[in-house]
């Protein structure tokens, strides 16, 4: 395979986008159609997840397979040449990863992780429906569990 020019690959790597790529579009469409209102990259939180839903207590971060280097992955290949720029940059990227999870989650959020090659595959439909179910049967218990008293036993209503 011959290699692309430089000045041809400075382009191509200049069109990638860091937010509103189309698999964050479809993920946002998908949830917005259903009702759900969010934040989009919001800065304030740790790692700036892709969609912050207030109301439900969640944070979702969509991934490319590549940028985030998804294990056992067709989307996600190593990169032949210039290995010693990028094994360090993509473990970089996972470890920022982890941290942000583990912070987000410290600061008492779900924290929700989609694929890129889930949303663009032939499930991609049935994963967007799964994830608005998470988000909304989540959030459905936590107000459900704040009717019972600490005791752990049903309130009722008089």
């Amino acid at each position: 395979m011959a290699r692309t020019p430089e000045e041809k690959r400075s382009y191509n790597m200049s069109r990638i986008r860091g937010k509103d790529t189309k698999p964050e579009l479809r993920v946002r469409r998908y949830l917005f159609s259903r009702g759900l209102r969010f934040r989009k990259n919001d800065k304030r939180y740790p790692g700036k997840p892709d969609i912050v839903l207030p109301k439900y207590g969640t944070v979702i971060f969509v991934n490319g397979c590549f940028w985030h280097a998804h294990e056992n992955c067709e989307k996600f290949v190593m990169p032949k040449t210039n290995t010693d720029f990028w094994l360090p940059k993509l473990e970089r990227n996972r470890q920022k990863d982890q941290q942000n999870t583990l912070r987000l989650t410290e600061q008492g959020w779900s924290v929700i992780t989609v694929w890129e090659c889930q949303i663009t595959g032939p499930d991609g439909e049935r994963i967007l429906a799964e994830l608005y179910s998470e988000i909304v049967s989540a959030h459905n218990t936590v107000n459900n569990d704040s009717l019972n008293s600490p005791d752990g036993k049903e309130q009722t209503c008089k």
